[in-house]
């Protein structure tokens, strides 16, 4: 069998494990998702700000949430609506990104990447890596370090 031609479309394109947070299409490098859960419980962690939900206890692993809505500055989810966790690795461990749906794996071409617009919110802006245009929909490529890094801004 002959791979050529499949491995070069590869190289071009890169898999993106997909989510939504109140409405805005995210992906995140596959290679970055160690898995994807249904709503965990949680242990709320007193004074931790209000982008940690608390922590949850993953196989014996604690691990992290972060409200990705408060992170990216958007409104709380409504009462009784459970979050879905999209665990991710980090240098520190694992952390759990806590997202509205979870979507499907999907490549997507280097030739569709841009820059994040000006048009999006700036505390969205600059949690991206950039955008990439698809067919009706914008996928909002997010950087897991920058997502992942509370210290607060010199802003």
């Amino acid at each position: 069998m002959n791979h050529t031609s499949s491995e070069s479309a590869n190289e071009h394109e890169q898999q993106l494990t997909t989510f939504t947070v109140a409405g805005l299409f995210f992906g995140i490098d596959v290679r970055e998702v160690q898995e994807v859960l249904r709503y965990q419980e949680m242990t709320l962690v007193p004074q931790s700000g209000s982008v940690i939900a608390g922590l949850i206890n993953l196989r014996g692993e604690i691990v992290t949430a972060i409200d990705m809505r408060r992170r990216l500055g958007l409104k709380d989810r409504e009462d009784g609506v459970l979050p879905l966790n999209v665990v991710v690795r980090s240098d520190d461990g694992a952390i759990s990104l806590l997202v509205d749906e979870i979507g499907d794996v999907i490549g997507v071409g280097r030739d569709s990447f841009e820059q994040p617009p000006d048009s999006i919110d700036k505390e969205q802006r600059d949690l991206l890596d950039g955008v990439y245009k698809l067919d009706g929909r914008l996928l909002l490529a997010l950087s897991t370090a920058k997502v992942l890094d509370l210290s607060p801004t010199s802003s």
